[in-house]
């Protein structure tokens, strides 16, 4: 008799590429894995994986188990997904975001998710852009929060709001009330996410649009060192403006009025139209209502006298 288990293990080790990836994602063992792929051979007697290789390549038979079973893994997720209360649904969720998602509204998120769905999982991840879009392109993330610099047709895209970024630097270092040609700026140090940043890759495009080549520049893959360098006086630098307007208000940075106008910084949330569409759908709904860049997670808490 063919059991889902059989099929979530075939499934997973030709999506991830091994017995052992399948077998992490499931969390269960490597052996436990084979076993299910073993008594599926014999129910149908033939083999399902080409063994004459390294890596896990399915036969012939092997594709049209998986096309078939795929099918009925997808009905039982929708069936479940449908029917059952969403106070018991049980699971995991893998969702990643970037550094400015994780210090301002990632908290209220996972707690309206956590209200919503009391018994999943979550597993949050911080990371940059692109190791977060490679990881749901590999189906080791559920969704990703990130810049919309991604366009694929795999993935499903729930637009969030937008960051104004405008440029900062440590109080004084220019002249109050001085507006600075995009020219000026490239004669100054100036502190980059990094092409690996959405925010990164959107400024840097921006800057080559309006021939703006940078002489002395210094990357940080990380927003708070980023923050931190510019707080230092070690260059310039472009920052969300909402969320560090308490930097400006405390003259520990200044915005620096320029005569071209940074692009605003598109969010959304990205999941892959082929996995568990429902629950997805829901949390990027979820999403969409809590996103809030405007303040510092920490800034909300309430102070103690």
């Amino acid at each position: 008799m063919i059991t889902f288990k059989q099929l979530d293990a075939i499934y997973w080790v030709s999506e991830l590429g091994g017995f052992e990836a399948a077998a992490n994602k499931l969390h269960t063992t490597q052996s436990a894995i084979s076993k299910r792929i073993q008594e599926l051979e014999e129910t149908f007697g033939v083999p399902l994986f080409d063994r004459s290789r390294r890596s896990a390549r399915l036969t012939d038979k092997g594709l049209e188990v998986l096309a078939l079973g795929k099918d009925l893994l997808e009905r039982r997720d929708h069936l479940v997904e449908r029917i059952s209360d969403e106070s018991v649904i049980q699971s995991q969720f893998r969702i990643g975001v970037t550094e400015l998602t994780g210090i301002t509204w990632l908290p209220q998120l996972i707690a309206r998710i956590r209200e919503r769905f009391p018994r999943l999982r979550i597993e949050p991840s911080i990371e940059l852009s692109s190791e977060l879009y490679s990881k749901l392109e590999h189906d080791q993330l559920d969704m990703i929060i990130v810049p919309d610099v991604f366009s694929d047709a795999r993935f499903i895209s729930q637009p969030l709001k937008s960051v104004e970024n405008v440029w900062m630097a440590a109080h004084g270092t220019v002249p109050e009330g001085r507006t600075l040609t995009l020219q000026e700026l490239t004669e100054l140090t100036v502190l980059s996410q990094g092409s690996h940043s959405g925010t990164g890759l959107i400024c840097e495009r921006w800057l080559l649009q309006h021939g703006a080549r940078m002489r002395n520049t210094l990357v940080s893959n990380y927003l708070l060192a980023q923050v931190g360098l510019t707080l230092s006086g070690a260059g310039i630098s472009y920052l969300p403006r909402h969320c560090m307007q308490f930097l400006v208000d405390r003259k520990m940075l200044q915005i620096l009025p320029t005569t071209e106008s940074l692009p605003l910084v598109q969010y959304s949330a990205f999941y892959r139209a082929d996995r568990q569409a429902g629950l997805t759908a829901t949390i990027a709904e979820l999403a969409e209502s809590t996103c809030n860049f405007n303040q510092l997670y920490f800034d909300r808490l309430p102070t103690t006298e």
